[in-house]
């Protein structure tokens, strides 16, 4: 390590939560700065992105991807700039696409990193709006909502980084898109920032004969980000032959026993066979080969204005924890990004 170099800061998973995660949960590592071998490139981390998936790889449960060990790196994508290189293609100050973690300091084979071009767009739309997030929202609606013209679409979450495309995406294609978000201001930012033609607050205590109004037409799709009480309010609504992606189930996330009452599993089951609904889970992962098609269709309505989005953005990784915090807790409107 050079001496003029300081020591990489990392943020590693101190112990596993039980319910709702703590800052106890978290530790902050100091360790030396990586050295870039042959066919490696050293990243110093710029942008780190906050999302609701990292609450579940917190837990030893078994998933789609493995947990991380207690005392291992947080996950997450990040923009890196390039101090060193040891692989052709790549010189210093070339910004990146990894997967580098809650760090400052990272080194990457060439492999598992992408050379940014946003093609004039600000760069962290990369990890947003033309990221993993607007990805998720663009499969999940075209393959699986397949709206038509005249129907209606709920999205849970609509403030946030899948959401509020998805919302979007619909209205493009002629649908109506209902939002579902936590509060008067992030329920007036989805109707009147991205142009939904409703929202419902959640939070009221008029959530259900709320939604219920704002979808006098019953749902046709019902893209899930959330599950919980949100979802079953939602799932009454549904008409025959409505679509279901479910993307997302941070409203059960933090769960520590079973819900009180009565099983509604025999119920939800019947509902998906005599309604005949079409209900598909989905990991964005296994939809990469889509990313071109995403890219250039969403990428040219980003820059014509046509679909908007909005970035929260946290200073300091020394903040990152607090500002995942309230992701889970629904603190923040729209993509949740940490700039180191």
């Amino acid at each position: 390590m050079r001496k003029d170099m300081p020591l990489n800061r990392r943020i590693v998973l101190a112990s596993r939560p039980e319910g709702l995660p703590t800052e106890q949960n978290f530790g902050m590592e100091q360790a030396s700065i990586p050295v870039a071998g042959p066919g490696q490139i050293l990243l110093k981390t710029r942008w780190l992105s906050l999302d609701p998936y990292m609450r579940a790889r917190m837990s030893a449960a078994k998933s789609y991807t493995p947990p991380i060990e207690v005392g291992g790196l947080m996950v997450g994508g990040t923009i890196g700039e390039v101090v060193e290189s040891n692989v052709p293609g790549f010189q210093a100050g070339d910004l990146v696409l990894s997967n580098s973690g809650w760090q400052e300091y990272a080194v990457a084979g060439p492999k598992s990193v992408h050379k940014l071009d946003t093609d004039g767009l600000p760069v962290t739309t990369a990890l947003g709006v033309l990221g993993m997030p607007g990805l998720t929202a663009y499969v999940g609606l075209n393959d699986i909502g397949q709206p038509k013209p005249g129907e209606t679409v709920v999205v849970s979450a609509a403030a946030g980084a899948v959401g509020s495309v998805v919302g979007q995406l619909a209205k493009l294609k002629g649908a109506r898109a209902v939002g579902i978000a936590g509060g008067a201001e992030k329920c007036a930012f989805v109707v009147d920032e991205l142009g939904f033609d409703a929202c419902v607050d959640y939070k009221a205590p008029n959530f259900k004969e709320a939604l219920a109004a704002a979808c006098d037409n019953g749902v046709d799709v019902y893209f899930d980000n959330v599950g919980g009480r949100v979802a079953d309010a939602v799932f009454d609504l549904l008409n025959t032959f409505a679509r279901v992606p479910l993307c997302g189930r941070i409203g059960n996330l933090n769960d520590t026993a079973l819900p009180e009452g009565p099983d509604r599993v025999p119920a939800l089951l019947s509902t998906i066979l005599t309604r005949r609904l079409h209900v598909q889970g989905f990991i964005v992962s296994d939809h990469w080969h889509r990313n071109d098609a995403f890219l250039e269709e969403v990428g040219a309505l980003v820059k014509s204005g046509q679909l908007r989005y909005r970035e929260d953005v946290t200073e300091g990784l020394e903040n990152a924890v607090p500002a995942f915090l309230g992701l889970l807790q629904g603190k923040n409107l729209g993509k949740a990004l940490v700039k180191l």
